[in-house]
C-alpha cells in the first residue's frame, strides 16, 4: 500500500492548503505524433493571460498568493512556484515547449486554471509520499543533473523514503520519479495555499482526468487532500 500524506508541521503552516489529486492508471504515454499538443498549449497561453493583468508583476493574484506562501519556509534563493514560472514565460512572449503527452496535458491545465499542477511515476515511489517540512538534506537530484541538491531544513517538500520528489514545495522535481513516455501509474496534483479556488480547482480536476483519459487511456481516480482528509491511499 502507498499513501499520500499531509505532514502535520506541513499543515502547521499551511492549515488551509487543498491539494487535489487523480491516480491514473493504465495510461500509455507514449509521444506518436510529434507536436500534437502545440496547438493546445498556445491555446492555454493565450488564456493565461488572465492571470497577469497588472503591470506590476507582484501585484497579479496568483503571483502574490504564492509568493506570500514561499516566505513562510526555508527555500533556496531566487525560487519561484512552477505557475509563477509558466505565467511568467508566457508573459514575455515565449512558448511552452512539448514533452509528453501527460507533461503538455498537465502544463495546459496549470497555464488555463493558474494553478501549480505536477505529476510523479508511482511506480518510482518508495514508499509513502508526503507533503512535509524538511529535515534537511534529503536526496535529491533534478533533471539535467546528475549531482545530489539536498533540501535544506525548514523547507517544504514532497518526499518519499529515499529522498526528496519535489523541493520548495512545487518549485523543482526529481529525475528518479518523473513522468517519462514508458510511465503507466501516475500520480498527478493541483495546489491550493487555500480554499478560495476551490471550485475552480475541482474544474481543473475534472478537464485533467477527462482529457488524459480520452487521450491516453486508462482509468482515473480523483481525491481532495486538506487538514480534515490529511491521508489518501494511492495504491492498495
Amino acid at each position: 500500500m502507498k499513501k499520500f500524506v499531509m505532514e502535520k508541521p506541513f499543515l502547521e503552516l499551511f492549515p488551509d492548503a487543498e491539494i487535489g489529486i487523480l491516480v491514473l492508471e493504465g495510461i500509455d504515454n507514449h509521444v506518436k505524433e510529434e507536436e500534437k499538443y502545440a496547438p493546445w498549449l498556445r491555446q492555454c497561453e493565450k488564456e493565461a493571460a488572465k492571470y497577469f493583468p497588472a503591470e506590476v508583476w507582484v501585484d497579479n493574484p496568483v503571483v502574490k498568493t504564492w509568493r506570500e506562501a514561499f516566505q513562510k519556509f526555508k527555500t533556496k534563493k531566487g525560487v519561484r512556484c512552477s505557475i509563477e514560472a509558466l505565467l511568467k514565460r508566457v508573459s514575455n512572449g515565449n512558448e511552452i515547449g512539448c514533452i509528453n503527452p501527460l507533461v503538455d496535458i498537465y502544463n495546459g491545465i496549470s497555464m488555463k486554471y493558474g494553478m501549480p499542477v505536477g505529476g510523479e511515476n508511482i511506480d518510482a515511489f518508495d514508499g509513502d509520499i508526503r507533503l512535509a517540512v524538511a529535515d534537511g538534506g534529503e536526496y535529491f537530484v533534478t533533471y539535467g543533473s546528475d549531482k545530489d541538491e539536498p533540501a535544506l531544513e525548514g523547507e517544504v517538500i514532497y518526499k518519499d523514503n529515499t529522498g526528496a520528489i519535489c523541493r520548495c514545495w512545487n518549485w523543482r522535481e526529481s529525475v528518479r520519479t518523473m513522468l517519462e513516455e514508458d510511465v503507466t501509474h501516475a500520480f498527478m496534483i493541483i495546489e491550493q495555499v487555500n480554499s478560495d479556488r476551490h471550485d475552480e480547482m475541482e474544474a481543473a480536476l475534472d478537464e485533467l482526468g477527462q482529457m488524459v483519459t480520452a487521450e491516453l487511456g486508462g482509468t482515473c481516480t480523483k481525491y481532495i487532500a486538506n487538514a480534515a482528509n490529511p491521508e489518501i491511499v494511492i495504491e492498495e
